[in-house]
């Protein structure tokens, strides 16, 4: 079996290299999958027919010229891929659609090739991975464990390294549970972020395609080519209209209180969450503990109240006819629907109203800007599911159902294996439109806590806070007088700029201390020899107060392009040449903030 690096960085490289086309990458990939059929990953694997109108079309442009040329993606088989047969894991159910999901037309739009349609839960109904008629879905450490689901194989291929990226969907836990279990990124995006047409509904008003990814910058790039406004989608939301509150620089992190902590007596998971608190602790973080059981009887409103109904309605006329031939542990929590009425319905949108004004409170109160929790209590293995289908099952979602009831944005994060070399982790979430600060510091904290991605040991990337700027913002390096707690700062501040990152140029500056005064002022400067490595700031800049910034800035000073250490430029301040006339050459220093401090006064 031949392995290959599919991140999408390298994935570039490779195709500008020439070492790969998406034509050999696609049969490496088939015959690979082929190798793992035990593990029930598949309901459809493209055959080379199918598969060739997309690579006719690469094959037409210039390799890269997409956002995703060539980057290969499974999409669990309840999202709709033009005249490849839609299943949602019930075979009576099959259709086939004429069209793509519009989640799946934006990332072909793109160059991204489709691999497969996936194994599920039957109906996206379950978090475990075994309730399918095409068999359970194995997890990739451990064939006896579960897969996790609904997304199971969603999340197992990409983790056995049959892909880039894989669409879930996540309306109770589907896109972070699976996650958790074999060792990759799951991204739930806000609610509406991502349209939901084309996709087969579980509960419709709740429902959420989520991205499985190896790293967060992966999840990041496949966000921004498929988050795209639907009119079509009455549940659809612009980006503009998701804006949460503004993080702290380094952010508040809640976790529940100890009485909240839940592991239904698996002690090695609790020792891992515990574990990541003091590594956090140690990353120099402000953990809070906040009372969490208004978020634990949220959870219980998902498949204890009204919210069943809305899977009923999704499948009642199928339901008429082919009840019998569904599974029995789905068909029998949709069909507790029949027991629900109008006024049911009524109270648990009373309670769950109640359960929003609540956590909100909490969570004003405590001052935090997003919180951790573990993403499972546990994990089980197929034969323990199989004798207790719906009480460990329920177990799982202690921590995952409330989600999008409560409209957060959330991302599962790996923290390491537990004991028995499971591995396991915590999930990150926030209010609706933190997608990317919590991509952001998922990506800072990855490789704290494990060195590879997935079962096949994909190295995961050196963080980079500059991906996850969003494109109302720039980043714009500061290296004097605008650093914190320097007197010009405050502009920075007063046009809402926010710090991303403290780093250094490349090695190719030399640095000044200008002559004009009266507030004391650097001078950048490239050099084709003799340069060294400058700390500095970069900042995300507001676009729209860029040009007002920019008319405070006193010749010889101005913006140009300054490379970073990493090899990126950004935008951040130059001197002229002349400027640097009567300098003091302050180089050797490192940095504005080590020259302020032995700088002799005046």
């Amino acid at each position: 079996m031949h392995e290959l690096n599919l991140t999408l960085s390298a994935l570039k490289q490779q195709y500008q290299n020439g070492d790969l086309t998406p034509r050999a990458l696609m049969k490496v990939l088939r015959e690979n999958a082929q190798e793992y059929d035990n593990y029930n990953l598949f309901i459809h694997l493209l055959n080379e027919n199918e598969l060739e109108p997309y690579l006719s079309r690469l094959e037409n442009s210039e390799p890269n010229s997409l956002p995703l040329w060539g980057v290969p993606f499974v999409i669990k088989d309840n999202i709709d891929l033009a005249n490849i047969p839609t299943t949602a894991a019930c075979k009576e159910f099959t259709n086939l659609p004429t069209e793509s999901a519009t989640v799946v037309t934006k990332l072909l739009e793109a160059g991204a090739l489709p691999v497969g349609k996936s194994n599920l839960d039957q109906f996206a109904t379950g978090l475990v991975g075994t309730r399918s008629p095409y068999g359970p879905c194995h997890n990739s450490f451990d064939f006896k464990m579960i897969s996790g689901g609904s997304s199971s194989g969603s999340a197992v291929s990409l983790a056995l390294n049959l892909c880039s990226f894989s669409l879930g969907t996540d309306t109770a836990g589907s896109g972070r549970v699976p996650a958790a279990f074999n060792n990759l990124i799951g991204l739930k995006p806000s609610k509406g972020l991502l349209s939901t047409k084309g996709v087969v509904p579980a509960v419709r008003s709740q429902d959420v395609v989520s991205i499985f990814a190896l790293n967060s910058q992966d999840a990041y790039d496949v966000l921004q080519v498929s988050a795209v406004f639907d009119t079509e989608d009455e549940f659809s939301r612009h980006k503009s209209n998701l804006t949460p509150p503004a993080w702290n620089t380094k952010p508040v992190i809640g976790i529940p209180d100890k009485a909240s902590r839940i592991f239904a007596g698996d002690t090695l998971a609790e020792d891992n969450f515990e574990q990541a608190i003091s590594t956090l602790h140690n990353l120099g973080f402000e953990l809070k503990e906040v009372p969490f059981q208004a978020w634990l009887g949220t959870a219980k409103l998902l498949y204890g109240g009204a919210w069943v109904a809305e899977r009923y309605v999704a499948v009642e006329e199928f339901m008429q006819k082919h009840e019998q031939q569904m599974d029995p542990t789905v068909g029998a929590i949709i069909a507790g629907a029949r027991n629900l009425s109008a006024a049911d319905a009524y109270k648990g949108s009373y309670a769950l109203q109640k359960a929003q004004r609540q956590t909100q409170l909490i969570w004003d109160e405590s001052g935090i800007d997003c919180m951790m929790t573990p993403t499972t209590p546990s994990i089980y293995s197929i034969e323990d599911v199989e004798n207790d289908p719906i009480g460990l099952n329920s177990i799982l979602g202690t921590y995952t159902n409330f989600m999008n009831l409560l409209d957060y944005a959330a991302i599962a994060m790996p923290t390491g294996f537990r004991k028995d070399d499971l591995p396991t982790g915590v999930t990150f979430f926030a209010p609706a439109g933190s997608d990317n600060a919590l991509l952001k510091l998922s990506d800072e904290l990855h490789k704290e806590f494990v060195s590879t991605a997935g079962a096949k040991e994909t190295k995961v990337p050196d963080a980079n806070g500059l991906y996850f700027t969003n494109s109302q913002t720039i980043p714009l390096a500061v290296v004097g007088a605008h650093l914190m707690g320097f007197p010009l700062n405050s502009q920075l501040i007063e046009r809402g700029a926010k710090l991303i990152k403290i780093t250094k140029t490349a090695p190719k500056y030399q640095f000044y201390e200008l002559s004009s005064r009266p507030i004391l002022k650097p001078g950048l400067v490239k050099t084709s020899s003799q340069g060294e490595s400058i700390e500095l700031e970069v900042w995300a800049m507001p676009k729209q107060h860029l040009g007002s910034f920019l008319a405070l800035i006193p010749s010889p000073l101005g913006l140009g392009k300054v490379e970073l250490i990493d090899g990126s430029e950004v935008v951040g301040f130059i001197c002229e040449p002349c400027g640097i006339e009567g300098a003091t050459e302050i180089t050797q220093t490192g940095g504005w903030r080590n020259w302020m401090k032995q700088r002799p006064a005046d």
